[in-house]
């Protein structure tokens, strides 16, 4: 049985990654941190499937030691400070855990067994503002937040300890991913959310920052399998991930809001006080790369992944709203 480690198991994309590992026959490994409240939301339906160890990307001797007793096959790194807006308010804990944190783990598995192969989470942040349209792996970086600087530089100490260290290491640049999973204070989420809560009379505005960034957005469950492919190739790599389609926030709200019969255009408000201090104002992947060698393709459209958000967002509002009654 194939064993994997995922870090930050108890995230949007880690819950989707040990759900895909486990219909593979793995034995997964989710590293969470020790705190005082663990949020297990995401993994309540596979926690008895996997086995949790304790870890944290600032300190190294735990890494260690969990690759010393564990011995995994895989390593997935995709725990981080991932918020753009808190990377601004908190940058130095962003390079801990974002920048350095991903040196801890290669350094780990130089230290401790060469053999194992190591996925690094990069993001379409890193392009910042962008040299060319569309970004592939080719396109030079230029990040335009302490986040996107810190996976920059977890980027690039990938690379390093594959050429360096003839680590089987590879980054995939994944662009934006979204699902029902996704934190709320993201802007897809905290959209399809609030054109649920208004649907449901619950709530009757929603303030937003630069309705006409444009992202490329695509279903996180789609993301995770290709995260699996860079893995099972014969040569580490790095490699795009993206639907190749840009869409606006003006664009999400619509979509959003229009299924369930609304127009945005009279709940939606603009406050510059939720503009970035360095806007990205377009993001647009070309995952031509992946498709070719991986095989990789985007199964849900966009249409299909905001209408399934909202759906879920309806369904958990409805019944939060029954379990109040009672």
């Amino acid at each position: 049985m194939r064993k994997a480690l995922i870090t930050g198991v108890t995230g949007q994309d880690g819950s989707y990654l040990a759900e895909f590992l486990l219909g593979k026959g793995y034995k997964v490994l989710g590293m969470v941190r020790r705190t005082s409240t663990v949020g297990f939301d995401r993994i309540t339906h596979i926690q008895n499937d996997i086995e949790l160890v304790q870890g944290d990307l600032l300190d190294q001797v735990s890494l260690i030691a969990i690759l010393q007793k564990h011995h995994p096959d895989e390593v997935y790194n995709l725990a981080a400070q991932s918020f753009v807006p808190t990377s601004f308010e908190q940058p130095v804990l962003t390079g801990e855990f974002t920048a350095l944190g991903v040196t801890r783990v290669l350094d780990a598995i130089r230290l401790v067994d060469h053999n194992i192969r190591f996925y690094q989470a990069s993001s379409s942040e890193m392009f910042g503002k962008v040299r060319e349209v569309p970004q592939n792996e080719n396109t030079p970086f230029h990040p335009r937040s302490p986040y996107g600087a810190a996976k920059v530089y977890g980027h690039w100490m990938t690379v390093n300890y594959r050429e360096s260290y003839g680590l089987f290491a590879c980054s995939g640049i994944l662009f934006n991913h979204e699902s029902p999973r996704r934190g709320l204070e993201f802007v897809t989420h905290k959209v399809t959310h609030s054109a649920a809560k208004i649907k449901l009379g619950l709530a009757d505005e929603l303030t937003l920052g630069n309705l006409e960034a444009q992202r490329d957005w695509g279903y996180a469950c789609d993301y995770v399998e290709a995260m699996w492919l860079m893995l099972q190739q014969d040569e580490p790599d790095d490699y795009v991930i993206a639907t190749g389609e840009t869409h606006s926030v003006r664009e999400l709200c619509e979509v959003a809001f229009g299924y369930l019969g609304l127009d945005y255009r009279k709940y939606v408000v603009c406050d510059p006080k939720f503009y970035r201090p360095a806007e990205v104002d377009q993001l647009i992947g070309d995952a031509s790369k992946a498709r070719k060698v991986l095989g990789w393709e985007p199964r849900v459209s966009f249409e299909e992944l905001i209408h399934m958000m909202v759906d879920a967002d309806v369904k958990a509002l409805q019944k939060d709203s029954v379990k109040a009654k009672v």
